[in-house]
């Protein structure tokens, strides 16, 4: 599965730019912090990382891809990659809103993933986001979520 989700995100990735209106679009870096919660359970801390790549599909529309790492701050823990794409709407010059989708692997169980989010740029460098994913863990385990908050930089 994880092989797949990862074949079809650098499918995509490699397409994208012929496919686009205006092939132009920027990387980003950014640090996040948030809860995360099994299905049923108490939430725990998590903190985290993410880079990727945003491309135009014209003047209303990007999509982009995402490598990721997060930690769930408890004892025990391990840390949780993810790779994902994510597509949306510009609304206006700051404001980005996303659904995304990919996979989670390394603590637990492996993981398909869905969200959303919303991006906003302070500046034409620094922006801010809150995303919500859900993780169907795989191997029987309980389905879990993450909301986070982050902030970041395009270049």
């Amino acid at each position: 599965m994880r092989l797949m989700v990862l074949s079809i995100v650098a499918a995509l990735a490699a397409a994208t730019p012929a496919l686009a209106d205006d092939a132009g679009g920027q990387g980003r870096v950014e640090l996040r912090t948030g809860v995360t919660w099994p299905d049923g359970q108490s939430a725990k801390g998590e903190i985290g990382a993410a880079a990727g790549y945003d491309w135009n599909l014209g003047s209303n529309a990007f999509f982009g891809v995402e490598q990721s790492v997060d930690k769930t701050l408890a004892s025990g823990e391990k840390v949780r990659w993810g790779t994902s794409g994510r597509i949306g709407a510009k609304l206006g010059a700051a404001d980005k809103l996303y659904a995304t989708g990919g996979y989670a692997y390394g603590k637990g169980p492996d993981a398909p993933t869905v969200g959303a989010g919303w991006e906003h740029g302070f500046s034409s460098k620094l922006y801010g986001k809150v995303e919500y994913k859900h993780f169907f863990n795989e191997d029987n385990a309980r389905h879990s979520n993450a909301a986070l908050v982050g902030m970041g930089v395009h270049f």
